[in-house]
């Protein structure tokens, strides 16, 4: 039985996106083309893969089995594609890396910046997302290069040192405890916090600081970047903990306040990820020197 790999290659999206609609948008296909494809590998292995409800979609054992086979199938045509792509050297080719979201918003187009001057030819593609998914892309053979500012275990994963980060809490300008010279940990028990979405690097963080303080926030907002958490605190929303680099311009033009918390110092490493076994692309070593020169 030969499978077709554009019917394998759709479901392959649907069981990853836990949902037809979410797989039509990252194939660029409509979603009754996602159901015809779907429908017709059915037919070819003879037994129904997915099971719709309420939730979204799940696997049956029989679509769990040709899952596992579709990735490995997949993670071997991207191995072919890096290694061609490898022996392009830096005269061409793409450079795929993927960013947590400080990295990606202050630190990253500097690099970015650098690099293409050094390599006009290699084209740049960059994905931002919290450190899970960014791991989790690494270890689909989707990134070439992966930097994260949150701790990440992962068996194939190799996680190196590149820099450090400082956390800060901030406030509103006109909060009692901008004014303060000294703030205790406990005084930010009763305060409504603002915080990224769950995976995010410096959510990790921030709740582990507080959690080794005794500090429990009471009240948490919770939005999908740094920039609208540092917006929501200019609003008089709350106070939260980010990233000094990414408060510096919302310090600098007063429209956020430095809460002062020597008793809760937060320091983070800022990495990057290398999949285990896997040879870098020339791209991917130069961008590594970048990094190690930055």
């Amino acid at each position: 039985m030969a499978l077709n790999l554009h019917y394998l290659r759709v479901f392959a999206a649907v069981a990853d996106q836990r949902g037809f609609t979410k797989a039509a948008a990252a194939l660029h296909l409509s979603q009754p083309a996602v159901s015809k494809a779907v429908r017709g590998i059915e037919r070819q292995v003879g037994a129904p893969l997915l099971e719709r409800g309420a939730r979204g979609v799940r696997l049956t054992d029989a679509g769990a089995v040709l899952h596992a086979r579709a990735r490995e199938l997949f993670a071997v045509e991207r191995s072919a594609e890096e290694e061609l792509r490898a022996l392009r050297g830096l005269e061409g080719g793409t450079l795929r890396i993927g960013a947590s979201t400080t990295i990606a918003t202050y630190l990253l187009p500097r690099l970015l910046g650098r690099f293409r001057a050094r390599h006009p030819g290699v084209e740049l593609r960059v994905a931002t997302a919290n450190t899970r998914a960014v791991a989790r892309r690494l270890v689909q053979r989707r990134l070439d290069v992966a930097l994260v500012e949150g701790p990440v275990a992962h068996p194939r994963i190799e996680v190196l040192p590149w820099r450090d980060d400082a956390l800060v809490v901030v406030a509103p300008v006109d909060h009692p405890l901008a004014r303060r010279r000294r703030v205790a940990p406990e005084a930010l028990a009763a305060e409504p916090f603002i915080a990224r979405e769950r995976g995010s690097g410096t959510r990790r963080v921030a709740e582990a600081a507080l959690r080794a303080a005794g500090v429990a926030p009471r009240r948490l907002l919770t939005l999908g970047s740094t920039a609208a958490v540092t917006q929501a605190v200019a609003a008089g929303l709350g106070l939260a903990i980010v990233s000094r680099l990414a408060a510096a311009d919302q310090l600098a033009l007063g429209r956020v306040a430095l809460v002062r918390v020597p008793d809760l110092a937060m320091r983070r490493a800022l990495t990057r990820l290398r999949l285990v076994g896997r040879e870098p692309s020339a791209a991917a070593r130069a961008f590594d020197e970048l990094l190690e020169d930055d």
